[in-house]
């Protein structure tokens, strides 16, 4: 734990990580909050809110790269006030909007999201020196794992004690709070040796995205896609059982072994490569479906959950260290862009599975999908002219000038 503490003593960096939880914590309810809103205010199906969520991630996919190729331009301040002003006026007036007008005004907002993630990311890897670098990355993985455990079930809390309209401007004032919190602290977003290599003007797309981050946001699709299905599975798995009401359990059970796999991966001396990570979280996911009762599907999500966050901190990781400086915020929004189509098309790729098969199949699903997105990135890391850098040697430094790492995913993920 002497390494934690070293990060968290950095200047900056426990506020950093402090109003980013807020932030982000927030950001992993607005779908619950919408949900809450369409179903219970609006009076409407589950379906319509369905629409409105949809319209919200693909928002959110669209605009990471965006975002982050405004903040590579024109500065961190800049961007984050304007999504701020943006997500006050839309949480603000979501309760007065009918249901047509909501689904064109979600997808806007999901385009101007606070990039709290994406920005935390980049900070981490300008804020810390190599040694330091994977343990911030690992507490920024388990601050995306709290913000999973806490943001929905307050959502849900706060929609049966008060109202949909109630809760909508509480996560508004969330996401604005943490916004301008990190505006506030105006974190670094490139370390000092960095600096002139961001004077230096943005190299062309085809110099910078090639096989390597192709591979990695492979896997980072690939990383959330099993997650998402996961989720899907196991709520399916305890339906057939009569068990549904134990899935919070469950999901705890794995958000609880996440936080714990995040800490111990960060306190290893040796990182492991990001295709190995990934191959081995679909390995252990495929074998949850033969779980057909509560307690047995806790014990079986435990491997799972302990290789969640360190696949994501190792995603996060290798996407820094391939980006050049000045590009850095853009590769991060891809990064970003790529989990949010995995965790929109986890569930419909495990939900084919299960209804053609069992419950079960919607672990095998899931699991396959995460080996063969390792697979996939392990075979394209090796046509990278980079592929002793970050991707194939998370321990590594990266490439010449030092671009270090930055994080992202869960979209907020």
């Amino acid at each position: 734990m002497t390494r934690y503490r070293e990060v968290l003593a950095l200047p900056g960096m426990a506020a950093l990580l402090g109003v980013s939880l807020l932030a982000r914590a927030a950001i992993t309810a607005d779908v619950m909050a919408l949900t809450m809103h369409v179903v219970l205010g609006l009076g409407m199906s589950y379906a319509a809110a369905g629409g409105v969520a949809a319209a919200l991630t693909a928002g959110v996919a669209l605009g990471g790269p965006l975002l982050g190729r405004m903040i590579d331009r024109r500065g961190l301040r800049s961007v984050l006030l304007a999504t701020v002003v943006l997500q006050v006026v839309f949480w603000l007036s979501v309760p007065m909007l009918p249901y047509g007008v909501l689904l064109g005004a979600a997808f806007v907002a999901g385009l101007l999201m606070v990039p709290a993630q994406a920005v935390t990311r980049q900070a981490i890897a300008a804020m810390t020196t190599e040694g330091h670098r994977r343990a911030a990355l690992a507490l920024e993985s388990v601050q995306g794992e709290l913000s999973y455990i806490v943001g929905p079930a307050v959502v849900i809390l706060g929609a049966a004690k008060t109202s949909p309209a109630v809760v909508a401007w509480g996560v508004g004032a969330a996401i604005a709070a943490g916004g301008a919190g990190i505006a506030l602290l105006n974190p670094p977003l490139r370390a000092d040796g960095e600096a002139d290599a961001g004077a230096t003007g943005r190299p062309p797309r085809r110099e910078w995205l090639g096989a390597g981050i192709v591979a990695v946001l492979t896997m980072a699709f690939g990383a959330t896609t099993l997650l998402s299905g996961v989720d899907l599975a196991i709520v399916a798995t305890l339906q057939e059982a009569g068990q549904v009401s134990w899935a919070a359990v469950v999901v705890a059970v794995f958000g609880v072994a996440s936080v714990a796999g995040g800490l111990i991966y960060g306190a290893l001396s040796r990182p492991l490569p990001t295709w190995l990570v990934l191959g081995l979280l679909g390995l252990v996911t495929i074998p949850a479906g033969l779980a057909h009762d509560w307690p047995w599907l806790c014990a079986a999500v435990v491997g799972a959950g302990l290789l969640t966050a360190p696949t994501l901190s190792t995603v996060a990781d290798a996407v820094s260290r391939l980006a050049p400086a000045s590009v850095r915020g853009e590769a991060t929004g891809l990064q970003s862009s790529a989990q949010s189509a995995g965790f929109a098309l986890g569930s419909p790729i495990a939900g084919v599975a299960i209804d053609a098969s069992m419950p079960g199949g919607g672990f095998a699903a899931a699991g396959l999908a995460g080996l063969a997105a390792a697979l996939t990135g392990g075979l394209l890391s090796r046509r990278s002219p980079r592929r002793r850098s970050r991707l194939s040697d998370p321990g590594r430094a990266g490439a010449p000038g030092r671009e270090p790492r930055r994080a992202d995913a869960r979209p907020g993920t």
